[in-house]
């Protein structure tokens, strides 16, 4: 890709799936970029880059713009060959520009992580130029009572659990449209995104990749037994194995060209 940022293609764990994460969710993010008005010269904004697949691909769209990649770790991103793309190693809740910095801002899977999600997004609102976009997409776990299988439900049960452990709000996903609105952007679109065992190949081979290297963690603090951890993968792939266990709300909205 011309002007695209290049990465060192990795084995480590992580990176084997943040490649798998890339495939799977950045098209529909594309997507949903290339039917906003975006004009060459914007100034963009990605709030939790982490690898840089989206900040690379934006560096093209905005080849007359410019494209500032922020993350809390930086160390997979090499920039050599992206003259109008910048990296910045920050947390977010220390992160301040002046207003009106940006033309788009995205960030996926990042308030609903954060302590404060709302109060963070409203200040980030506030870099967002008039007339610009912001595009937003996080998650909404499903409560695990109707997951289809006890096993399932045991694998489930953990990775929320751990979930639980970290300043993660599980539920930020379905306030996030109103959110948008009440903060008086117009108009405001959205998109629900099914996820979970069964839902795309793709989709499988990051559970089960993420099983490989997390699960027996799982099974050495007793949050599961190999028993249920062996079914879980087992049945990736198998339609009787299929459920919806989360759903990726993904909403994206305009700054009045006034305020």
């Amino acid at each position: 890709m011309t002007g695209a940022a290049h990465r060192v293609e990795s084995q480590e764990p992580e990176d084997i799936l943040t490649r798998l994460w890339e495939r799977i969710y950045d098209p529909g993010t594309r997507q949903i970029i290339r039917n906003l008005p975006v004009q060459p010269d914007w100034r963009c904004l990605e709030v939790g880059a982490g690898a840089g697949s989206m900040s690379s691909w934006l560096s093209d769209v905005v080849d007359q713009g410019t494209v500032l990649a922020v993350d809390i770790d930086t160390r997979r991103l090499d920039l050599r060959r992206s003259p109008n793309l910048t990296v910045r190693e920050a947390d977010i809740h220390e992160l301040e520009f002046e207003p009106h910095t940006f033309d788009l801002i995205l960030a996926r899977a990042v308030f609903g992580f954060l302590r404060r999600p709302e109060e963070t997004l409203q200040r980030a609102l506030r870099w967002l130029a008039p007339g610009g976009w912001i595009v937003v997409e996080d998650f909404y776990y499903l409560p695990t009572e109707h997951v289809p299988s006890d096993h399932a439900r045991a694998l489930t049960d953990a990775y929320l659990h751990q979930l639980r452990s970290t300043d993660a709000d599980m539920h930020w996903g379905r306030r996030l449209p109103s959110t948008l609105a009440k903060a008086g952007l117009r108009p405001v679109d959205l998109r629900v995104t099914p996820l979970g065992p069964g839902q795309h190949a793709l989709g499988d081979e990051l559970i089960r990749t993420r099983m490989r290297l997390q699960g027996p963690d799982l099974v050495r603090r007793g949050a599961v037994s190999a028993a249920d951890l062996d079914s879980f993968v087992a049945g990736l792939g198998d339609p009787r194995s299929r459920d919806v266990a989360t759903l990726l709300f993904s909403a994206w909205g305009q700054q009045p060209a006034t305020r």
